[in-house]
């Protein structure tokens, strides 16, 4: 889906497709400044585009401009890292938010490789029943992957008058889009992260976290890097 023409001036790429230019062209020819967004949140490629952007412009090109843009992140580490970068601050609106801590009735097994006890699916599915029957609004579920995802939908197919969307990297482009239109019926979406800083979801009051997230970790037996579920880091 790559729309890039004579007229383009503002693309707006994954870190790993910034990381795959990088490699292809290292001055970044035509680019005059590259934005990192959310720069939050500490990914393995954010972390080395960003190393690699630093040392593009101490190196090769002095008056690429850098800007690291987020809402919670250390503005003064960041302007010491981009080698003393003004600080701009935009003043936004700040809404109250009640966390209400729900674990499982019973323990739960931890995470193991890409495996995710059924028992804690099945307490987030309730989790969003609670949340339906005593909140107003849309829920949003965040979950580590698209078969957890699968699961827990199947386990509220039942709910009367509510619409169920999946959302993650395998969705189609129709249901992505029909998450971003408000709809007439109230709404569960059950996303993985894409859903956290990509996409901005309408009508939603009421966000379910199941804590896990799917990352890249070598296995250091077979030297192959593999996906695997650990707990998500409250700094996401």
């Amino acid at each position: 889906e790559r729309v890039v023409g004579p007229r383009t001036r503002v693309e707006v790429v994954t870190t790993g497709v910034l990381l795959q230019r990088l490699q292809r062209d290292q001055e970044l020819a035509g680019v005059d400044a590259v934005v990192l967004d959310e720069c939050h949140e500490r990914h393995l490629d954010a972390d080395t585009a960003a190393a690699f952007l630093c040392d593009v412009r101490e190196a090769l090109r002095p008056e690429l401009r850098l800007v690291a843009a987020s809402a919670t992140t250390d503005a003064e580490g960041w302007a010491r890292l981009l080698g003393g970068a003004p600080v701009v601050e935009a003043a936004g609106v700040s809404y109250p938010v009640e966390v209400v801590w729900a674990p499982p009735p019973r323990p739960v097994r931890p995470p193991h490789g890409m495996r995710v006890d059924p028992a804690l699916l099945a307490h987030v599915g309730s989790v969003v029943r609670r949340a339906l029957a005593e909140r107003t609004g849309d829920v949003l579920c965040f979950l580590p992957g698209a078969g957890e995802i699968a699961r827990v939908a199947g386990a509220l197919k039942d709910l009367d008058g509510t619409d169920v969307l999946q959302v993650h990297g395998r969705a189609p482009a129709a249901v992505q889009d029909a998450v971003l239109a408000p709809g007439t019926r109230r709404r569960v979406v059950l996303a993985t992260s894409v859903a956290e800083s990509s996409l901005t979801v309408p009508g939603v009051r009421v966000v379910v976290d199941a804590g896990l997230a799917r990352e890249p970790r070598v296995d250091h037996a077979r030297g192959l890097s593999a996906l695997t579920t650990v707990r998500a880091s409250q700094a996401a």
